[in-house]
């Protein structure tokens, strides 16, 4: 779909149909290819974004409905230097999550070598094209996007002519690959990449975005004119390529945000809010201030004719947000909850003042933290412990010899561990040990217990790198066992897609497959988020006030998780500390509130609710979730 401001076709759909679409166009490719009596030449891009479309090939070839015998492959890049077995290589990342689940042949597989040395690197680059000519051009081309607008590695101040070379990696590309690192300084500075005119020539090309850090690039790339400083806007001059991106990455489209501008809306209680809000910043005054003369010059004569006159529709959407603020006497009480936490932090970051306000309100609480967060804690953390229990033993001589020659054991391997490696068992188990313990102090700051927190560690996390498992029937049955043993009335969960290591997405998706599974009565779903960024005032549900005192008490909860203080393994582009950035939000959604005229709040926390009894149904939920790689999929997706 296109509209007059954008210049590349959009296709905005959730992610499974994404993969879905983008995977039966390759499927034809391939059998158009062979009946011109030629080799189909695909283009593959790494990282998270193009893994659902892997997993979609690789069912689909197991079903029996796709060879890949003599289709030929080109990777877009390779970090430099690099070695090709090396756990962070694009090079292992493409046979462990495609090739080795398909039958390729190993020749016909190119990707950018990382080892080459310098002195060699033209040469290579050059014998890249040159094997892309060789194989009769690329048919179908896969992208991601990155923050900075670049495709491949092909960073700002890219030019359209450019080919395959090596090329020094922004701060913003290398931030965002800090957790694959763990940590920035570990990540390349260079990388080879495929240039902007190869990826112009493939004949197709498909760009896929998905979560809420990518919606304001992709609105760049989409609407704006096509600059250097973009690569990806390049795009908008070839003939057949196309974006697809989830909801979340298109909400700053213009045709999502504020559609009224870009022609005739269906007009829903929803979308007259939104509109009435975005009046209110666009002339700077409060809804009750608003009138006729505001929506007729704001392109809002149409909302205007439903309702006659300003003041009517002024006081409904000001009704209709009044409504959204709920205090402590009007959330639930004496209810069973569970709250899901992503992380051992999330439950506090994202909704302690509620967490607070639901203790208060006497409901019976558990809190369920789905993953151990090991991987985000510093070596240095771990050193720390087991230096406190080498003189624990020493003031109190406890500890037997198999504590010491374990004490021995982690000392040694942290002593000569490389950046990156992953962790022995002992380590990891250290480090969950560590989040546990922080997890239960952050909730008993509310006055909650110990036993008022489970610890899931879903298996989907336990890989000791931050590339995890697809989410499997293991992760789906714990989960459901915990819904079945409590029988909530309501859960929480994080509802937070711009969590860049996708941990939150994969924990919601845990929690939407156990519920397609419950027998018993759904529960109210409240989704949460902070930890990355906040609900808009339109989008929320429930507003939540939170006091000055109630906002510091969430923030010494939050500093409770010690090891993710002053800077955190893995902190996304937001430099601040987690509590920082909460204070920042949970007082600009009150700002915001009070600038729309509604009464004036310290904090607010923001929620988006799905009613009491609204059924998960298996449609709605990843299939990965829900089966083995060989489940049957929905038909043919719905998409805009």
């Amino acid at each position: 779909m296109m509209t007059p401001r954008e210049r590349v076709p959009v296709v905005i759909a959730e992610y499974d149909e994404i993969a879905w679409l983008v995977a039966r166009r390759i499927a034809e490719i391939i059998a158009e290819r062979r009946r011109e009596g030629r080799h189909p030449v695909l283009g593959l891009a790494t990282g998270s974004t193009p893994i659902g479309v892997y997993r979609e090939l690789i069912r689909m070839h197991r079903d029996g409905h796709l060879d890949f015998s003599d289709v030929i492959t080109f990777n877009l890049d390779e970090y430099y230097p690099m070695r090709p077995d090396s756990i962070h290589s694009y090079n292992r990342y493409m046979w462990e999550n495609l090739f080795d689940h398909i039958n390729i042949q190993p020749e016909n597989v190119h990707i950018p070598r990382g080892d080459v040395p310098r002195d060699e690197l033209t040469a290579a680059t050059q014998a890249y094209e040159q094997a892309i000519k060789d194989a009769g051009g690329i048919d179908l081309q896969i992208l991601g996007i990155g923050k900075t607008g670049h495709i491949g590695f092909n960073e700002p101040g890219s030019g359209i002519e450019s080919r395959t070379r090596a090329i020094a990696l922004d701060t913003v590309t290398r931030r965002d690959a800090a957790a694959d690192f763990f940590g920035e300084d570990n990540v390349p500075t260079e990388a080879i990449t495929m240039g902007v005119a190869t990826i112009m020539d493939a004949r197709e090309v498909a760009l896929i975005a998905t979560g809420e850090h990518k919606s304001a690039i992709i609105r760049r790339a989409v609407e704006g004119e096509p600059v250097p400083d973009v690569a990806a806007t390049y795009l908008q001059l070839h003939p057949h390529a196309v974006f697809y991106v989830d909801p979340a990455a298109g909400a700053d489209l213009t045709r999502v945000r504020t559609p009224w501008i870009v022609g005739e809306v269906e007009w829903t209680r929803d979308l007259e809010i939104a509109a009435v809000i975005w009046l209110s910043g666009v002339t700077h005054k409060s809804i009750l201030k608003l009138d006729s003369l505001d929506y007729r010059e704001n392109n809002l004569s149409s909302l205007l004719a439903r309702y006659q006159e300003a003041g009517p529709l002024n006081g409904e959407v000001f009704n209709a947000l009044i409504s959204k603020i709920r205090g402590k006497s009007k959330l639930p009480s004496g209810k069973n909850v569970i709250v899901f936490s992503p992380h051992p932090d999330d439950d506090v970051i994202s909704m302690g003042g509620m967490l607070n306000k639901l203790h208060q309100n006497n409901n019976d609480i558990v809190v369920a933290y789905q993953t151990s967060g090991n991987i985000a804690v510093f070596d240095h953390e771990v050193r720390r412990y087991v230096d406190f229990l080498r003189r624990f033993d020493r003031d109190f001589a406890t500890a037997d010899a198999a504590t010491r020659e374990l004490i021995d054991n982690v000392e040694k391997f942290l002593s000569t561990k490389m950046p990156g490696q992953v962790d022995i068992p002992e380590v990891q188990t250290i480090k969950r040990g560590i989040r546990e313990a922080e997890a239960v102090s952050g909730i008993e700051t509310f006055g909650m217990s110990r036993d008022q927190a489970r610890f899931l560690n879903l298996p989907f996390y336990q890989t000791g790198k931050t590339r995890k498992d697809p989410i499997g029937p293991e992760d789906v049955a714990i989960t459901l066992a915990l819904i079945e043993e409590r029988r909530p009335s309501h859960i929480f969960v994080a509802g937070d897609l711009s969590d860049p290591h996708g941990t939150h997405r994969m924990c919601l998706d845990t929690v939407q497959g156990a519920l397609a599974r419950y027998s018993g009565e759904q529960p109210e779903m409240w989704y949460y988020r902070g930890a990355w960024q906040e609900w808009d005032v339109r989008e929320a549900d429930v507003l939540v006030p939170l006091s000055e005192d109630e906002l510091r008490r969430k923030i010494q909860a939050i500093f409770k998780h010690q090891s993710q203080k002053d800077r955190a393994p893995f902190p996304g582009q937001d430099d601040r500390e987690f509590w920082q950035r909460v204070e920042e939000r949970n007082k600009n959604t009150a700002a915001v509130v009070d600038r729309l005229g509604l009464p004036e709040y310290f904090a607010m926390e923001a929620y988006v609710v799905r009613k009491h009894g609204e059924r998960v149904t298996p449609e709605a939920v990843p299939t990965s979730a829900l089966g083995p790689p060989g489940a049957e999929i929905p038909s043919r997706p719905r998409a805009s």
